[in-house]
């Protein structure tokens, strides 16, 4: 049975609201408040973040268009070493993410680990992370990680009509620099990226779907045809592919059912035990070697600890069909 190696990266530089970094601790309350020995069980270790950075406001200035971005180029090439590290050894890494644009990191960790492997994302998320400097409407990058693992740049934008942002020449070097981390850009192609229960994006990002046939199923259309039927259509169009990583945003559940406890909550989105359903069929396929929980913020919870509590149901039942499976 395949060895699950925990790995805390509470990283909050990318997003506009303040709290992700609390989202492993958060999560570890939940377990100890159900007397669950899950983190007793599995080994952690724990990716330096550079969240000092935030108490300089002056940054934000620096690189408007991707806010402290430096400090995320750090940051990747530690996700990618410990990522990278982790799948070398044969273990399975299961990421606990402060907010979302860690996933930029874990993704150049994957593609560090098997540079010659054909890579499929699973995005489980409200949000499609597209943006770019180029196009974001705030700076903020967790709104870019599969903006930076795709590749994308000012042409993407504009071989769709749209005027680009003008940005300044830092912003501009790091990203080409943040995009190559682990591994040369672009990590995945648009047609090897699957989103669920995407439901708030921009026009650019909108563009960038359309336009490249990237495949999104919506709460209501994923519903209607069964969770786990869904998870099948999803794995069939990955067929091509030799690896897959799944990603998990708890922005993806309906807030007004579960609760406000994440940094941009969104109405009329998908309930518990279905993402469990989905999960289940999910983590079954082998090609599957890495999965990540983000974006937990206990600070915005109305209900107390409850989007934590159910973040680590969906996380343990995760972690169960990971080892049952390999």
């Amino acid at each position: 049975m395949v060895k699950v190696q925990l790995i805390e990266v509470m990283s909050e530089i990318g997003a506009g609201t303040r709290g992700a970094s609390l989202c492993a601790g958060a999560i570890k309350t939940a377990a100890e408040n159900a007397k669950d020995e899950y983190f007793k069980k599995y080994p952690l270790v724990r990716v330096e973040h550079e969240n000092h950075l935030l108490f300089d406001p002056t940054l934000d200035l620096e690189t408007p268009h991707a806010k402290r971005i430096e400090g995320m180029v750090r940051l990747y090439k530690r996700i990618v070493a410990q990522v990278s590290k982790t799948l070398g050894s044969g273990d399975f890494p299961v990421i606990l993410a402060g907010d979302h644009s860690v996933a930029g990191g874990t993704i150049s960790g994957v593609k560090n680990a098997f540079p010659d492997k054909t890579l499929g994302i699973i995005w489980i998320d409200a949000h499609a992370d597209l943006h770019t400097p180029y196009t974001t409407p705030s700076g903020n990058m967790h709104g870019m990680p599969l903006g930076i693992s795709m590749g994308l740049d000012a042409e993407s934008r504009i071989e769709f009509g749209l005027k680009p942002n003008v940005i300044n020449e830092k912003t501009r070097a790091n990203w080409e620099i943040i995009k190559s981390v682990g591994h040369p850009s672009p990590k995945v192609l648009p047609k090897n990226v699957v989103f669920l229960g995407l439901r708030a994006y921009e026009e650019e990002e909108e563009h960038m779907i359309h336009g490249h046939h990237m495949l999104k199923i919506g709460v209501e259309e994923a519903r209607e045809d069964g969770f786990k039927t869904t998870a099948k259509r999803v794995l069939e169009r990955l067929e091509d592919v030799d690896i897959i990583y799944v990603t998990f945003d708890v922005d993806s559940l309906d807030c007004d059912v579960v609760s406000h406890g994440t940094g941009t909550p969104v109405p009329n989105g998908l309930f518990e035990d279905e993402v469990i359903a989905f999960l289940s069929v999910i983590l079954s396929d082998t090609k599957v070697r890495c999965f990540e929980v983000t974006e937990v913020n206990p600070t915005l919870d109305e209900k107390k600890n409850v989007m934590a509590e159910t973040a680590f149901r969906i996380l343990k039942s995760a972690t169960r069909n990971i080892e049952a499976y390999r």
